[in-house]
């Protein structure tokens, strides 16, 4: 990387300990309580391109050791050289080798199923997605029941792909393998993990 290139580089968390431990428990939370809308905390110098909560959630969730595919819009942003260069992860080409997929509002989103799934030993090598929305509101109503959810959870979403839900269906039942979900606004997360069912349309009670 050039000098100029690090000298406008924007910084990542204020506090890196306290940013990250902030953002992390967070994100343990949405996928604990998924449906829930959660306020994400961005305590750090994000650049253009994708949404806030998005980004500072991967810049604490990267490390090293992981491997990130950015959706055209991100891609070609100062998004993936400021993620590499305060988390050491290394981007690659194709979705289906990364182990974090970021895809910004407005783009196309990878299939569910052409993401890394993991295996029934090692469901931990499934992909997470992070998937920007327009708002937690407005023209598609999802109800979810499992785990973390006491009965059922209503969730108001606009900008999911066409046939998410359906796509959805056949990841949860591939459990343990499959992929969790992310879904964020400009300041806000949601989690949908695997072992969560996702039906269209207002909850009932149970």
């Amino acid at each position: 990387m050039s000098a100029d290139a690090l000298q406008d580089m924007r910084a990542g968390f204020s506090s890196e300990a306290l940013g990250s431990q902030a953002v992390f428990r967070v994100a343990l939370h949405a996928l604990s309580h998924p449906g829930r809308i959660l306020p994400m905390p961005i305590e750090a110098e994000c650049p253009g391109g994708g949404h806030g909560a998005a980004a500072v959630l991967l810049l604490a969730l990267l490390d090293a050791d992981c491997t990130l595919w950015l959706s055209p819009r991100l891609a070609a942003s100062p998004t993936a050289a400021w993620l590499r260069f305060h988390t050491g992860c290394r981007c690659v080409e194709a979705a289906a080798g990364a182990q974090f997929v970021w895809v910004a509002q407005g783009d196309t989103v990878p299939d569910l199923a052409t993401l890394a799934q993991g295996t029934d030993v090692d469901p931990q090598g499934s992909a997470t997605l992070v998937l920007e929305l327009a708002a937690f509101q407005g023209d598609e109503r999802l109800s979810l029941s499992g785990p973390g959810i006491q009965t059922v959870q209503g969730l108001d979403v606009t900008g999911l792909p066409p046939g998410f839900v359906a796509q959805w269906a056949a990841n949860h039942a591939a459990f343990p393998r499959g992929v969790d979900v992310y879904l964020t606004t400009l300041d806000a997360i949601c989690g949908l993990p695997r072992t969560v069912h996702i039906n269209a349309g207002s909850p009932v009670e149970a």
